[in-house]
């Protein structure tokens, strides 16, 4: 069997000086997904940041391609794009520049014309943000995941604000990163997004 290309072992985290988690493991191959459920409370959002190095763990390693990602974290931050609760836009600049602007954050981006095409933004990409409602800031957010190139996607309740058309382009989105991973079957990912992969909370998703 292949090696694993995110591998998590023994990871615990605190949030304000109490335990939230330990002794948490689990490895993940390209294409594959992991989603997280649980009540409030339970350390999702806490797991998400401590594996974007947002927060630090208190225990364990995250291991990338076999290497330590707090060896080099620059690395391991270019390999993610993190959506949290806040959808983390500028509501002066417009969806395109948004995306333009964390690109050039990153060193790297994708196709910026098909982002928001798959969020079905090409009308509202000139726009700024501050006129846009919850919905469409929350499909902007999203395409800069897809602009970004990572092929690390850590989603913290991607669905919020999103009417069902938008979250059959997720699932779509979803599905193609996927596939560059090499593991396929699109249509997990259209209307059972939320109750096959537990969406609703958060997810990774893993290319090569």
């Amino acid at each position: 069997m292949a090696s694993a290309v995110l591998d998590v072992s023994e990871l615990a985290c605190r949030r304000g000086g109490r335990p939230v988690f330990s002794g948490l493991s689990f490895a993940l191959e390209a294409g594959e997904t992991l989603a997280l459920t649980g009540r409030n409370g339970s350390g999702k959002t806490t797991l998400l940041r401590a594996l974007s190095l947002l927060v630090p763990a208190d225990a364990g390693s995250i291991r990338w391609q076999g290497a330590d990602v707090t060896a080099d974290l620059d690395t391991w931050r270019g390999q993610v794009a993190w959506l949290g609760h806040l959808d983390g836009l500028k509501g002066d600049l417009t969806a395109r520049e948004n995306l333009e602007v964390a690109g050039r954050l990153r060193g790297a981006t994708g196709d910026i014309d098909a982002a928001l095409a798959a969020f079905d933004l090409a009308a509202l990409a000139a726009r700024p943000v501050r006129a846009l409602s919850a919905g469409q800031r929350r499909r902007t957010a999203l395409a800069r995941v897809v602009a970004s190139a990572a092929p690390v996607w850590l989603l913290d309740e991607p669905l919020n604000a999103l009417d069902s058309v938008a979250q059959a382009a997720l699932g779509a989105a979803i599905g193609r990163h996927r596939q560059a991973g090499g593991i396929v079957r699109s249509e997990e990912h259209t209307s059972e997004l939320q109750s096959r992969f537990g969406i609703s909370y958060a997810v990774f998703c893993l290319k090569k």
